[in-house]
């Protein structure tokens, strides 16, 4: 293992985030779980709300005992009276709301659902916040996929274009505007501050979810017949799930600091997007640091339109922030792929394993 300074080794977001009341939303689904417990290793008080875990393959917030870590309520976004006493009860200064139905194939199938999670979620979320004057700083996570996708060469900016073809893109595109309105209707008066951030294709270990490549690869070994690829030759930017966070904590810290000035989008991004990291390339890669699986292409799989390219610039996180990624996209692959190694091999080590990664990149820990 090698070590070359960590994004957070200075230990400013533990200095921050300790002991401030924080309410997550979204804690028992895959980004939801990992956040929360970096927040408990900051020394945060959180408090989770959200739908019951799924468990279609596994589910991280049940493998890890996250329930027995948090107080944690079980509701949903669209019942604004139990959002209301539960943000209540938490009295919080800091709201991260990383709810949302996150899946673009899921969207196709229920589009009425994905809306009503995405759109209205997002909305009472918002307007219990408006209502909790202890509540200082909101962040609202969105997507990569909010953006107007053209299909050019060129990466995304904070003020590109809005929309999306599919029922996800646009739910989250919507969001967007939402969020923007109760900023400049309600949040800029009251000194509240509000942001929203856009990240990557997110990867990491204890991500379960169908149709998204590493969980689909790691269920084809485990039963031994290839993946089937629909979409081989797509470019994401893909990061790890802990640099995705980090910009989320950098950013939320910041703006709880000056929300005035940093209200806002900010896209967080790796380093190294390009041609090269497609969907094809990342399988055998994967694959490849796994020591097992195979992969089959079947472009006839596909449900609904798929973008092909899409890239994000994250220049803004970066001068205004300082925050930069601190895994390649190979890095990143390989720190996933050992979790799901050690998680195959010992599945009752979960909450060890993520929070050992959660220290080591805090830390500033490379693995080679």
């Amino acid at each position: 293992m090698e070590k070359r300074g960590g994004p957070v080794e200075n230990m400013e977001l533990k200095g921050f985030y300790s002991g401030k009341k924080v309410f997550l939303t979204g804690h028992t689904g895959f980004k939801g779980a990992w956040m929360a417990w970096m927040l408990k290793e900051l020394g945060a008080e959180v408090t989770g709300f959200s739908l019951g875990p799924e468990d279609v393959r596994g589910n991280l917030f049940k493998l890890t005992g996250l329930g027995q870590a948090l107080r944690s309520f079980e509701g949903d976004l669209a019942d604004l009276a139990a959002l209301r006493a539960a943000l209540d009860f938490a009295a919080p200064e800091i709201v991260l709301h990383l709810a949302a139905q996150p899946l673009v194939i899921r969207s196709y199938e229920d589009p009425v659902e994905t809306y009503r999670s995405n759109v209205m979620g997002t909305v009472h979320l918002l307007e219990a916040c408006r209502l909790s004057p202890g509540v200082r700083t909101v962040l609202v996570v969105t997507t990569d996929k909010c953006y107007e996708n053209k299909e050019w060469p060129w990466p995304y900016r904070e003020n590109d274009e809005l929309g999306g073809r599919d029922p996800y893109a646009s739910s989250k595109a919507m969001a967007e505007l939402a969020v923007s309105a109760y900023r400049r209707s309600f949040f800029e008066a009251r000194g509240v501050g509000l942001a929203t951030a856009r990240a990557g294709n997110v990867i990491g270990g204890g991500d379960f979810a169908s149709h998204r490549i590493i969980p689909d690869i790691v269920e084809s070994i485990g039963l031994r017949r290839p993946v089937v690829l629909r979409n081989p030759d797509a470019v994401r930017p893909w990061q790890h799930v802990l640099d995705a966070l980090n910009g989320y904590l950098q950013l939320t810290m910041r703006l709880h600091q000056d929300p005035g000035g940093l209200a806002g989008a900010y896209n967080f991004s790796p380093k190294d997007t390009s041609p090269a990291h497609h969907v094809l390339a990342i399988t055998k890669k994967f694959i490849e640091i796994m020591g097992q699986g195979s992969y089959t292409v079947d472009p006839a799989s596909r449900l609904g339109h798929e973008a092909s390219y899409l890239s994000l610039d994250p220049s803004k996180a970066t001068r205004v922030l300082g925050w930069k990624p601190f895994f390649s996209t190979d890095e990143a692959l390989g720190a996933t792929a050992r979790w799901y190694q050690g998680h195959l091999a010992d599945p009752g080590q979960a909450r060890e394993r993520t929070l050992k990664d959660i220290r080591d990149f805090m830390a500033g820990t490379r693995h080679g």
